[in-house]
C-alpha cells in the first residue's frame, strides 16, 4: 500500500471489495476511481514540494478530489446489497 494521504481503500475500507469490482464492471467508475488517484497523487506531490504548486492550484485540486470521492461514494453505497425484506 501507498504512503500516499486520502487512498480510497483507506478512506472507504468497507468497500473493498466493491471497488475492486465495480473498477472490472463498471467503466464509469473505473474513469472515476483513477482520476481520483491521479489528483490524489498530484496534491500529496505538491504538498510535499515533489512538484510544487501555488495554493490556488492545490485548493482547485482539493475541490476535484472531493468531487470525486463523494461521486465515487455515491457509486458504492448505490451499490451496496439491500437489506432483505419480508414477503409480505
Amino acid at each position: 500500500m501507498s504512503n500516499t494521504p486520502h487512498e480510497l481503500a483507506v478512506e472507504f475500507p468497507e468497500h473493498v471489495a466493491l471497488m475492486r469490482h465495480l473498477k472490472e464492471t463498471d467503466g464509469h467508475f473505473a474513469r472515476l476511481f483513477d482520476a481520483y488517484h491521479d489528483v490524489n497523487r498530484a496534491i500529496h506531490r505538491a504538498e510535499t514540494d515533489i512538484e510544487p504548486a501555488d495554493d490556488f492550484h492545490i485548493v482547485e485540486m482539493r475541490k476535484k478530489r472531493m468531487q470525486l470521492k463523494d461521486e465515487i461514494y455515491g457509486m458504492l453505497v448505490r451499490h451496496e446489497p439491500e437489506a432483505e425484506t419480508p414477503a409480505a
